[in-house]
């Protein structure tokens, strides 16, 4: 068994060129499992806290940047991450992406619904964005059940999802990436702390080839 980490986009296939060219882009995912039980950052299932999202692609949860999108501001500017309150508490993951990337699928998997000590809970839903709490990609409804919720897309969200934006700026190449937030939203009234949730979140995206030309337009497809 080995594992290889290189740049891409990865392109697959039998013909490289010619009429039954059949390259097709490889499907890439990122995925967090998160217990909002478990506030030990760097640990398996850490869920952050008040305040706090996480980031991970298969590895112990860390404590996740999330940025105020700019495709032009460097440094990037961290965003304010709203914390927990009687009204409204929230958990969440970032993961970065290349920009220009399509969105493929939103996977919301709930495996234990929040609960709370004390308090009502009356909406739970979440939303993939590319911001705290937006909804650029996709939303959910309320979630009553454990299992794998509903995302769903609008005709806006749908053609967000055809390329990320740029949302962070480097000084190095690439000069920019995109980010994807997912945030758990547990509205209430009188609500105090969380006592359990299980939430399992999986992004699947294509990287753009920005190398690639057409049958008209130069490169002509061959810089594969």
């Amino acid at each position: 068994m080995s594992r290889a980490t290189f740049e891409g986009p990865v392109l697959a296939g039998d013909n490289r060129f010619g009429a039954l060219r059949d390259v097709g882009s490889v499907r890439l995912t990122q995925s967090a499992a998160m217990n909002v039980l478990n506030t030990t950052v760097n640990t398996v299932q850490y869920g952050g806290s008040s305040g706090q999202f996480v980031v991970s692609n298969d590895l112990p949860n860390g404590n996740g940047v999330v940025y105020t999108p700019s495709s032009t501001t460097y440094p990037p500017v961290a965003a304010t991450i709203t914390a927990d309150s009687a009204a409204a508490i929230y958990r969440g993951w970032v993961a970065y992406v290349p920009t220009g990337s399509r969105i493929t699928a939103a996977d919301i998997d709930v495996g234990v619904l929040p609960t709370v000590a004390a308090g009502n809970l009356t909406n739970f839903t979440v939303t993939v964005g590319n911001a705290f709490n937006g909804a650029q990609y996709a939303t959910t409804g309320n979630i009553t059940a454990v299992g794998r919720q509903t995302a769903t897309f609008s005709a806006s969200q749908l053609a967000n999802c055809q390329a990320t934006t740029a949302d962070i700026t480097q000084s190095q190449q690439p000069a920019t990436l995109s980010q994807v937030v997912f945030t758990a939203n547990v509205a209430g009234n009188t609500m105090t702390s969380l006592t359990a949730g299980l939430m399992y979140f999986t992004l699947s995206y294509t990287q753009a080839d920005g190398q690639l030309g057409s049958t008209t337009v130069y490169p002509y497809g061959n810089l594969d």
